[in-house]
């Protein structure tokens, strides 16, 4: 968004009337004409740093700020947080700049909304298409859809609304790039039906998702990265499990995906009633780094029979796992699932885990 002004420019008056007074002067006396010449170069060296036409510049209205462009990083406190409204350049930025906890994994003090961000209802379903977009501040009562290129949300809040159908909080699948900043995810109207985000070529940071059925249904090219996805919703009946109970998973792929990466995140299902896995995953070439990853039947699944044929390419390096899977079991493959790195994997005392389980 840009403001346009007018050049806030006057024109200051010449000294022509001072040459005048010396044209009179010297045709009555040159006495007088000396005089009038010393005052015409005092005249003439006023004006002269300034031109011929001196132009005085008036000061001009800013620009209202604008609430949906904000500066790139993260303020560093609440009072900050609040005052930093005005238009800036979009600019590339650190997933580094949130106070981390002694643990340095996410938790709810280093993602979502920044204390002290004042935010605007905005009520009812909402679609965005325009490229480049930036969506700031913003409470959304209603299920968001991305179907546009290079659309960012920065310091929201995504609550859905009541419905039986199948939805995300936030649904980016159609969207090219879009980009999800310290915001947060959770349910006005928890059902069977409703997760928190569905995303594809899309990259999210520092978000805050509980609530949902799932956290994210992660789709080709999705980063997730010092995010804290926890505290799912399960349901006794679901109508995507026949009627039985909901399957609670923190992240899931499925088949037709690739290129989906776990970074520092901490993604905890130790308090989901029966959860599934922290990450159910039939995507190949996928990479889940440097996480704090808890609960589940197995806490990571990968499972080819979604793909219909065998996934490789998975590396899952550095990771800490939690000791609540219901059996104790960090990693499991099914028989056609294949592992190109696992190393650095160790339980949260720091010891080294098991080799994964192999079955279908």
């Amino acid at each position: 968004m840009s403001a346009h002004h007018s050049s806030g420019l006057r024109r200051t008056r010449q000294d022509g009337a001072a040459g005048a007074v010396c044209g009179v002067a010297l045709a009555i006396t040159a006495l007088l004409l000396s005089g009038c010449t010393a005052s015409t170069a005092a005249s003439g060296g006023a004006a002269s740093g300034a031109g011929d036409a001196v132009a005085e510049e008036v000061p001009q209205a800013q620009p209202a700020p604008t609430p949906r462009v904000t500066p790139s990083s993260k303020p560093a406190s609440p009072q900050l947080a609040a005052k930093l409204t005005h238009k800036s350049t979009p600019i590339a930025r650190s997933t580094a700049t949130a106070p981390r906890p002694a643990s340095g994994f996410p938790t709810a003090a280093t993602t979502g909304v920044p204390n002290g961000t004042a935010l605007k209802v905005v009520n009812g379903d909402q679609v965005f298409s325009r490229t480049g977009q930036i969506v700031v501040g913003m409470d959304f009562h209603g299920f968001v859809k991305v179907a546009g290129r290079n659309v960012t949300f920065r310091n929201c809040v995504f609550r859905g609304r009541a419905t039986g159908r199948n939805a995300a909080l936030l649904d980016a699948e159609n969207g090219i790039g879009t980009v999800v900043e310290d915001s947060e995810f959770v349910p006005s109207n928890p059902s069977a039906t409703i997760d928190g985000i569905w995303a594809r070529d899309t990259k999210i940071y520092r978000a805050n998702i509980h609530g949902s059925v799932d956290g994210i249904k992660a789709y080709s090219d999705t980063l997730v990265q010092d995010s804290y996805i926890h505290d799912m919703r399960s349901f006794s009946s679901d109508p995507n499990q026949g009627g039985g109970p909901t399957h609670n998973d923190g992240v899931q792929s499925f088949g037709d995906v690739a290129r989906v990466t776990l970074r520092h995140n901490t993604i905890d299902m130790s308090t989901s009633k029966d959860a599934n896995a922290a990450y159910q995953s039939s995507a190949r070439d996928s990479l889940i780094e440097n996480n704090s990853l808890d609960g589940g039947g197995c806490t990571l699944n990968f499972s080819h029979k979604d793909a219909g044929t065998s996934i490789s390419g998975i590396r899952v390096v550095g990771n800490r796992f939690g000791r609540h899977s219901f059996y104790q079991c960090p990693i499991l493959l099914s028989t056609k699932s294949f592992l190109s790195q696992n190393s650095g994997n160790v339980w949260d005392t720091g010891a080294a885990i098991p080799p994964p389980q192999r079955h279908d």
